[in-house]
């Protein structure tokens, strides 16, 4: 009989690569999935509900709380039309005057969501009830968190009961130094509930040390290699034609979030000094107005170009139209410096030589498959150096594309879900860990 597998995961899953390969390969053995994510109400074509095989189904949970959408339509309404504010403000002056006391706690209620943060704890709160309501629904073997984000959800669901079942926690970041995880309330929840779970993966062995470091034990290492792609000449998308650019133009790529300290600002710095080529940057995010600022400051329109974020099953088509790929990820957290990154192994799985940060997991597989340069992930001049040293020496450029794909035959995912496997053979087989 299957085993019965409740995973949870904050975001929409639409892009979440990594997610995706783990909740098949475990439908694909012995376990029957339900990933729990987000609903986007801003993506009218998003599902609720999906079943992408008999043993892998999806679901979103809705984002916004009812009572916020209704306070949201209604400020909406009151903006268009003047009139219908006017006659809100009369019902409210009218409230005040027979109801003050129930009137004015509103009102301060309303103000609050407004200017403070508590629309954010409201909106997220209520995400976390959803997500345990709807995991506690059916009788689960075993419960996967991804990340701390979803700790707390896998814990209540998994511990908080008569009959406890099964934690699995999956790490993706290093939850205690990251962007945007600033303070250290992250490392205390992550410090009270990590002695509750069952099993504990991560990404390397670089951060599975940091893990016994910081906790005393070693967690089981799944590395975030991608699907292994057949075939050395297969679809491209036709990026020369949406850009503009002649066929034979040279095409220096990164593709991912545009995010804070991933190199990206270093890359558009970068840029004017590539003795030739066009930098490509695929993907959206908070920093790419920013971007594109600076671009237009520097006048490099014709130098560097934008591409919004592709799905991820067409994202290889994009990648193939490559001549180097960038992962040049800066040192602002130990999580970045610690990262394996799954863009490189994504370039490698396209027979894309990379331009690469030289942070030890990152330089370790470059290197070792001799498949790109290691370069000053900070310094714009030391990029352009790896950059034009690709450019110059093209026999050299092609020696490490073709090594590529014999590095693609290593980093697959096909071989790593192995280790996946064996966590939950292990879960299986081991006591339960209890409050």
């Amino acid at each position: 009989m299957r085993k019965k597998v409740c995973m949870f995961v904050w975001n929409h899953f639409t892009n979440d690569a990594r997610v995706l390969r783990e909740c098949t390969a475990l439908s694909e053995s012995n376990y029957d999935v339900d990933l729990i994510c987000i609903h986007d109400p801003k993506d009218p074509n998003l599902a609720k509900f999906e079943e992408r095989n008999p043993y892998f189904r999806v679901h979103r949970v809705r984002r916004y709380p009812i009572l916020l959408e209704i306070f949201q339509k209604a400020f909406r309404l009151c903006s268009k039309y003047k009139s219908l504010a006017f006659v809100f403000l009369l019902c409210w002056l009218f409230m005040i005057y027979q109801f003050p006391v129930p009137a004015i706690m509103i009102t301060v209620f309303v103000l609050l969501l407004v200017k403070t943060k508590l629309k954010a704890i409201w909106i997220s709160g209520s995400i976390i009830l959803r997500m345990i309501g709807k995991g506690l629904k059916k009788n689960y073997d075993i419960y996967h968190s991804n990340d701390l984000n979803t700790l707390p959800q896998g814990f209540i669901a998994s511990k908080v009961r008569i009959k406890q079942k099964k934690l699995i926690y999956d790490s993706h970041e290093v939850q205690t130094s990251r962007t945007g995880y600033e303070g250290n309330s992250y490392g205390k929840l992550e410090s009270f509930l990590i002695n509750k779970i069952d099993a504990m993966i991560v990404e390397n062995h670089t951060r599975a040390a940091y893990n016994d470091e910081l906790y005393k034990f070693y967690p089981h290492v799944v590395h975030n290699y991608p699907f292994k792609q057949v075939g050395e000449n297969q679809e491209k998308a036709p990026l020369h034609d949406m850009l503009g650019l002649p066929k034979n133009e040279k095409i220096l790529l990164y593709q991912g979030g545009i995010q804070t300290g991933r190199g990206l600002d270093k890359l558009v710095q970068a840029a004017p000094l590539f003795k030739e080529g066009t930098l490509v940057l695929v993907g959206d995010g908070k920093i790419k107005p920013k971007l594109e600022k600076m671009v237009a400051d520097m006048k490099l329109q014709d130098k560097v170009k934008f591409i919004p974020k592709v799905p991820l099953a067409e994202l290889p088509t994009y990648t193939r139209n490559a001549y180097l790929g960038f992962q040049v990820l800066n040192n602002v957290c130990f999580n970045h410096f610690s990262a394996s990154s799954n863009k490189l192994f994504e370039y490698m799985m396209n027979g894309i030589p990379v331009i690469a940060c030289s942070f030890p997991e990152i330089q370790k597989v470059v290197e070792e498959e001799n498949v790109g340069v290691c370069v000053d992930s900070h310094d714009p001049v030391s990029i352009a150096e790896g950059v034009n040293y690709l450019l110059d020496n093209t026999e050299k450029h092609q020696q490490m594309k073709h090594n590529t794909f014999i590095a693609k035959e290593k980093y697959n995912w096909e071989l790593e879900k192995r280790h996946l496997l064996a966590v939950y053979q292990n879960v299986n087989e081991s006591k339960l860990s209890t409050l």
